[in-house]
């Protein structure tokens, strides 16, 4: 139970609800939170979602809806809906929430909504979905406060009162050329309340050129963006200045966690899972899996022809093999960290592919050092172990520890 009194219902109270009086599955809903109810949908199937849906105040619905926690669940509940109460909650959503849902929505049940939807949606929707979900465009709204270049902030301000509810954010306000609507200033809301009323809004707040980005933008460019200058959202602009709608901060967070986890799989050697972990089926997890696992293999059998190359010098000095696990992982553990370096400084923008060679210039006395120091504790250890009777390496346990130590410089350098 929250702490201010609001009521929960968990998946199986709901699964009872559901075949019981709609009623009281619809009292049960109307103390729930919308991230409350949006969690519970998540562990129900696309039916029994579609059910709850029905059964939800209409406002509470849409903020469920709207929620991330339903991101890869909407599509599946949506198709399980009657087409008029569909396109009933898709035409409520934020612009951008409604782009998400539709893209995943099935050729068929996407021409329903579409059909059913006001034209203004549809035509706004239908550019969003344009736009490729990586860029700007894809993950911008189009629900934003814009006002002529010669309002006074009184005029913006008491228009920002009737409008501001049915927008998305109001903490920035995009002023327009009255003749060409194109963006010349932007002003937080803050400004405009602490400003003279008489004032016009183009002397309000910084007087240089807007920060605005096009549709076609990477959106970790935007996210850059929006950190570097400490932002709340960033506007799109067509090739002509004009406004196109706001990436707001939240969506790039949402856009980078997405794709940061992408990132994290990929980085894994596997292929970005498309689903949450849990919920992934067992035959799509072995081909995400699978593939990746198998070059790997492949690729790591040159390791065993290696070594059957090398056979009779192993032979020879079978203590040496001991040692081989022990080259062999300090090396990937080298490599790991220097990987893990390089791709978060190339994400940070700090170096770009074009450095490599001042990159090697730094790994490879970097590599030479660690390589020197692991080389010294692998000659200690062998020379201790044996001057203490712990182990015997032979007679030229010398030259064993001056192997294993030079391996050591070689594998990691």
């Amino acid at each position: 139970m929250a702490s201010d009194g609001s009521r929960t219902a968990a998946p199986p109270e709901l699964l009872y609800l559901l075949h019981g009086d709609p009623s009281e599955l619809a009292e049960a809903l109307a103390g729930m939170r919308a991230a409350d109810v949006a969690e519970a949908l998540r562990e129900l199937g696309p039916e029994a979602g579609a059910k709850v849906m029905a059964a939800l105040p209409f406002d509470l619905a849409v903020q469920v809806f709207d929620e991330p926690e339903l991101d890869r669940h909407r599509a599946g509940i949506v198709s399980c809906m009657p087409p008029q109460a569909a396109a009933a909650l898709v035409e409520a959503m934020s612009a951008d929430q409604r782009a998400d849902l539709v893209r995943e929505l099935r050729e068929t049940d996407r021409v329903k909504i579409l059909k059913l939807l006001e034209p203004p949606t549809r035509r706004s929707l239908e550019m969003l979905l344009e736009y490729p979900t990586e860029s700007a465009g894809g993950i911008m709204t189009t629900e934003f406060v814009a006002i002529p270049a010669t309002w006074t902030v009184e005029e913006a301000l008491r228009y920002i009162g009737e409008v501001g509810r049915a927008k998305e954010t109001v903490y920035a306000v995009y002023v327009l050329d009255p003749q060409d609507q194109r963006l010349v200033h932007v002003v937080s809301l803050r400004e405009l309340m602490t400003a003279e009323r008489t004032a016009v809004v183009t002397a309000v707040g910084d007087q240089r050129p807007p920060l605005s980005v096009r549709p076609l933008v990477d959106r970790e460019e935007v996210a850059r963006l929006i950190s570097k200058y400490n932002l709340l959202a960033v506007p799109v602009i067509d090739e002509g200045g004009h406004v196109l709608g706001i990436v707001t901060v939240d969506d790039v967070i949402d856009a980078i966690v997405r794709e940061q986890t992408e990132d994290a799989q990929k980085f894994g050697g596997m292929e970005a899972l498309d689903a949450p972990y849990m919920e992934i089926g067992f035959g799509h997890m072995i081909r995400k899996r699978g593939g990746w696992l198998c070059a790997l293999f492949l690729s790591e059998m040159l390791t065993a022809t290696a070594m059957q190359h090398f056979e009779g010098e192993i032979a020879r000095a079978v203590v040496l093999s001991m040692f081989i696990p022990l080259v062999m992982s300090s090396g990937g553990n080298s490599g790991s960290q220097a990987t893990s370096l390089i791709i978060r400084a190339l994400a940070l923008h700090e170096i770009r592919i074009g450095d490599w060679w001042r990159i090697a210039m730094r790994e490879l006395p970097t590599g030479l050092v660690l390589g020197s120091i692991l080389g010294v504790i692998g000659i200690v250890r062998i020379e201790a172990w044996q001057h203490f009777h712990l182990f015997d390496y032979g007679v030229h346990y010398h030259l064993v520890a001056l192997t294993v130590g030079l391996a050591l410089v070689g594998i990691v350098c």
